[in-house]
């Protein structure tokens, strides 16, 4: 078994030898910058991972994981463009550093590496694998709509919200586990499990994300908290505070929300003490410990060695606790 930081080494040292040096390099440029600028690396580690899970020997799952981490980039390249956002891991993003068509194109080309990596795996598997992604970059893109939607409109339910960040964040990290169960051997009915394992982990995982850009520590989480309240983000905190304030409470969060630029200091304080009023932390805290609950059960399902599953289940338990 390989430990986590051993995964992460030949990750690291994988990207570092990615061929993305060709011509023209206006288009490839951009590539490798999105790659200097780091990232937690979290998909192709849950690759690696759910591989070793089934076999000692990962190098095959190693190009593979990499192409998953090219799409999941790719997305966020995109996302950038639409969202019309400035910074990406505290550096320019693409658009921004170059324009919005070098952007668009080299998006396009990581979508093409992405393909070209991952079906770098062993025949008799492609098949599958190609199914799994497939669905998982529609899934992934359908999520993108919904979130894009959910700009327009004022009601959103917290069951569409979860539905969506199923789509854009959760799906992908269960897609990249049954990928790398597939290249690992597992049979269907384990890989299948993995797939559960990596939806409920992704759907803790973005509550989290939701809990820490509200109640986190800016030190600790490397960006201003309260982002998401000054920008009417519609998360599951505000969604749930939404639902379960009064009427008095109602007039007060709507009255924020048409603040966007008016003093976002005090609109965030405001906002979170109505959020603590109403018991919204412990409410997202409670849910997104039910999802890792449930993840552990569908692991613990698994068919191998208990002492196999040890490092995902440290794993799960870090990104649930995490602080940044």
């Amino acid at each position: 078994m390989y430990s986590l930081e051993e995964i992460q080494n030949l990750i690291d040292k994988a990207i570092e030898n990615l061929e993305i040096y060709r011509e023209p390099k206006e288009l490839y440029e951009p590539v490798h910058y999105v790659f200097k600028t780091g990232g937690k690396r979290l998909r192709p580690v849950l690759t690696l991972m759910s591989c070793n899970l089934f076999s000692n020997n990962v190098d095959e799952a190693v190009i593979p994981s990499l192409g998953l981490e090219i799409f999941h980039n790719f997305t966020l390249l995109h996302d950038d463009i639409m969202d019309e956002a400035a910074l990406r891991r505290n550096h320019l993003t693409v658009h921004k550093k170059w324009d919005q068509n070098v952007a668009i194109l080299s998006g396009d080309v990581m979508a093409i590496l992405a393909y070209e990596y991952i079906t770098s795996c062993r025949e008799e598997i492609l098949v599958d694998v190609i199914r799994v992604f497939n669905k998982t970059a529609r899934q992934v893109c359908e999520g993108q709509q919904y979130d894009m939607n959910f700009e327009r409109v004022l009601n959103v339910t917290a069951q569409e919200y979860l539905k969506m960040i199923e789509m854009k964040t959760s799906v992908l990290l269960a897609g990249c586990m049954h990928i790398g169960a597939l290249i690992g051997g597992a049979d269907s009915k384990n890989a299948e499990l993995l797939y559960k394992f990596g939806h409920d982990v992704g759907m803790a995982y973005q509550l989290q994300d939701d809990l820490l850009d509200t109640y986190g520590n800016t030190e600790v989480f490397g960006k201003e908290i309260g982002g998401d309240i000054v920008a009417n983000k519609k998360t599951f905190l505000l969604i749930k505070a939404l639902e379960k304030a009064d009427e008095k409470q109602q007039i007060e969060i709507h009255h924020l929300l048409k603040r966007l630029e008016d003093n976002p200091k005090k609109k965030i304080r405001v906002m979170k003490k109505i959020f603590d009023g109403l018991g919204i932390q412990e409410l997202t805290k409670r849910l997104a410990s039910h999802y890792y609950i449930s993840a552990l059960k569908n692991l613990n399902k698994v068919r191998v060695p208990e002492e196999r599953k040890i490092q995902l289940k440290q794993l799960a338990d870090t990104l649930l606790t995490r602080e940044k």
